[in-house]
């Protein structure tokens, strides 16, 4: 197998464990060091202790539960390390259609050792496109005014020096 087919089949096995409610290989798709940061920005340090917080969810909240994954690219930065951008969602047994909102994006870092490939970080985000708003825009002009008003009052931090004094007209 390729790199990349292992890699793919190394995501594979962790969505498999998830749904098999297995913590234990679950974890195991981790190196021993791993850094884990979930969807709502917790992160977990270790594989013992992505084990054990998967172990409460799975026996807990998300009890008979599945991942369901896809790797969208695979790219490799050196010799036995690539980032993995997937994405993901949790379907709770209540559900057959995977709800929108609770898509994540994956941020992955795949790491080849003598076992073979392993993950070594994960990123999870929510997908949620924000829309920024034009900057002559009514949000954008409040925002514009709160700043200029909490100058006047000395609240807030100090304006950076590159923009006080383009504004100023100083350099």
């Amino acid at each position: 197998m390729t790199d990349d087919e292992q890699i793919t089949a190394l995501f594979e096995r962790m969505c498999t464990a998830w749904t098999a409610g297995d913590a234990r290989a679950y974890g195991e798709c981790f190196t021993t060091d791993c850094d884990y940061v979930s969807y709502d920005g917790n992160r977990a340090q270790g594989r013992e202790p992505v084990i054990a917080s998967h172990d409460k969810l799975f026996r807990g909240v998300l009890y008979d539960s599945a991942l369901v994954g896809r790797i969208e690219s695979i790219r490799h930065v050196s010799d036995g390390v690539a980032i993995v951008q997937a994405t993901g969602s949790v379907l709770t047994a209540w559900r057959t259609k995977l709800p929108k909102r609770r898509l994540t994006r994956n941020t992955i870092v795949a790491v080849r050792g003598a076992g073979g490939w392993q993950f070594t970080a994960i990123h999870n985000g929510r997908i949620r496109p924000v829309h920024p708003p034009e900057p002559d825009s009514p949000p954008a002009r409040l925002a514009r005014a709160l700043v200029h008003a909490s100058r006047r009052l000395g609240l807030g931090r100090a304006a950076a020096p590159d923009r006080a004094s383009s504004r100023t007209g100083q350099s």
